[in-house]
């Protein structure tokens, strides 16, 4: 066989592998893939936005002397925890690293709802236009959050249910494409739900009865 005929052969049998791997799901891997790592990123950077407003929201709580410190120091040290995890592309493929990921990130969220419900009790702090700006970026942010982790949800699942499904999971197993973990449900709701926001002022408590 000639040089030609061996070429000709070579882009035949390249055609074929491409026909098979483009059946059996490899292309579907590839783009799923690239849409989990993207939704991703913009969690990621919903979450360091909301983290670089805890700085400033902080500093301005501490112009009200009297503002309780423990909750300040909550916030603080759930901001060192959520920053302090080093994100790399391989917490997407690593269940125990996400999980602990998914954990701090709740944590501060949880400190960030309890700063705004407590300044509730500072008639000063609410009338601070300041706090006011970043208590309406905060919110903001965390709704931006929200969304993203909606994306990311849908773009796990969507990839996932083509590692399981039928052929597509031959093509998982021979590639090592494995189930991308995702935002655990036992504490979705905690760590999405943005924080309550009132300016409502609350009601006097009722006077002692008098004997």
């Amino acid at each position: 066989m000639g040089a030609i005929g061996r070429r000709v052969r070579q882009i035949g049998w390249a055609m074929l592998a491409a026909m098979a791997l483009s059946g059996c799901g490899y292309n579907d891997f590839q783009r799923l893939d690239e849409q989990v790592k993207s939704s991703w990123q913009e969690v990621l950077n919903q979450y360091q936005r909301r983290a670089d407003l805890v700085p400033n929201l902080v500093a301005t709580v501490k112009g009200e002397a009297a503002f309780e410190q423990e909750t300040l120091t909550r916030v603080v040290e759930a901001r060192a925890k959520a920053t302090s995890i080093q994100v790399t592309p391989e917490t997407l493929n690593d269940p125990q690293a996400f999980q602990r990921f998914q954990q701090v990130q709740g944590e501060l969220s949880s400190a960030l709802s309890r700063l705004i419900a407590v300044s509730e009790n500072y008639p000063n702090l609410k009338a601070n236009q300041g706090f006011q700006d970043l208590r309406v970026q905060l919110e903001g942010t965390e709704n931006r959050i929200t969304v993203a982790r909606n994306r990311y949800i849908k773009a796990v699942q969507d990839y996932n249910v083509l590692a399981r499904q039928f052929p597509s999971n031959l093509t998982a197993m021979v590639f090592g494409y494995d189930l991308k973990p995702g935002f655990a449900v036992e504490n979705e709701a905690a760590i999405s739900a943005p924080p309550a926001v009132s300016f409502e002022k609350p009601a006097p408590a009722a006077p002692a009865a008098s004997r």
